[in-house]
């Protein structure tokens, strides 16, 4: 990996470790919409100005309908799962089970034409990463460490991280990230107002801590407005497949700050799902040439095409 994408894929990594954290800590204050919504609010309220000022909104406008799929698929639904999930499982976990995007997004890359996707260790890579979530799920069920539901909306959320870079990669080179993100953000922030305009109202009654007003700001001004901006620039490049590999940095972050400072346990399930799924995602989603089928004379069987870019 190139230095400057390193940069980018480790500054990212880290940020993206931390919401786990700082959720954890605004859930006893607040709602669950009002989280959501005071994170995409500041972080539109910090990026709009910005592309308003380089004219990058008109040509963002054009492409509306890729970026509202943009912000459903990667804010509206993963960041209320996530915040709601985490009321009832641990930050821990919840990084756990978001390293699943790496083989959700080699899956869907695969259905929409790389070839290299139905490579024979990409889905042995798919296979380990699917026994490493059903291990983790299983065991912690059973014994009692975690209940189904909340694990589910993790793993929905998941998808939503999966398809999202795949939306915005395929939107036109003339669409502006910053534009883009932007502009999501305040899709958002229209989207949930009206809900947060209930709990908010009732939040702030409540008189929340300093904790919990900080680690909103936190999630708005650097783990929506400023990541972003760097995932985006991950994405351009080393393409959305590899990109998604930053979820292995984010669950590092978010088991040492989750053990460190919440106290949280490492259950059995962790212990055992853990190196499958990290096993599983890495094989998943190395870059691979398309895969060709011989017979033992060499002959080409199945000819599954050219090798397609990653960058799709």
């Amino acid at each position: 990996m190139p230095k400057k994408a390193l940069a980018l894929f480790l500054s990212v990594g880290v940020i993206w470790g931390t919401p786990y954290f700082f959720i954890e800590i605004a859930i006893e204050h607040f709602q669950t919409p009002s989280i959501v919504f005071l994170r995409v609010f500041l972080g539109a309220l910090i990026l709009l100005p910005i592309a308003m000022r380089r004219g990058m909104l008109r040509n963002t406008l054009r492409a509306w309908p890729a970026v509202l799929a943009f912000a459903v698929f990667e804010m509206v639904g993963p960041w209320y799962l996530i915040t709601e999930a985490e009321r009832s499982i641990n930050s821990s976990l919840a990084g756990l089970l978001i390293t699943t995007v790496p083989f959700i997004a080699a899956f869907l890359v695969g259905l929409l034409g790389d070839r290299s996707a139905w490579h024979p260790l990409t889905i042995l890579g798919l296979v380990l990463g699917f026994a490493g979530v059903v291990s983790l799920v299983g065991i912690d069920v059973f014994s009692g460490h975690i209940v189904l539901g909340p694990v589910l909306m993790m793993l929905v959320a998941a998808v939503g991280y999966a398809v999202a870079p795949i939306i915005a990669n395929r939107m036109p080179s003339e669409v502006p990230t910053l534009g883009v993100i932007a502009v999501s953000l305040a899709m958002v922030s229209i989207i949930y107002a009206p809900f947060a305009a209930v709990t908010l109202t009732q939040d702030i009654q409540a008189i929340p801590s300093v904790g919990a007003w900080a680690s909103v700001t936190v999630l708005g001004a650097v783990c929506s407005a400023l990541a972003f901006v760097i995932f985006f620039a991950l994405i351009r490049e080393i393409g959305p497949a590899r990109a998604s590999l930053i979820t292995y940095v984010n669950l590092a972050v978010a088991a040492l700050l989750g053990v460190v400072f919440l106290d949280e346990a490492i259950t059995p399930g962790i212990l055992v799902g853990f190196p499958l799924v990290v096993v599983g995602s890495y094989l998943a989603s190395r870059r691979r040439n398309a895969y060709v089928r011989k017979n033992k004379r060499g002959e080409v069987l199945a000819d599954k095409g050219e090798e397609i870019p990653e960058t799709l």
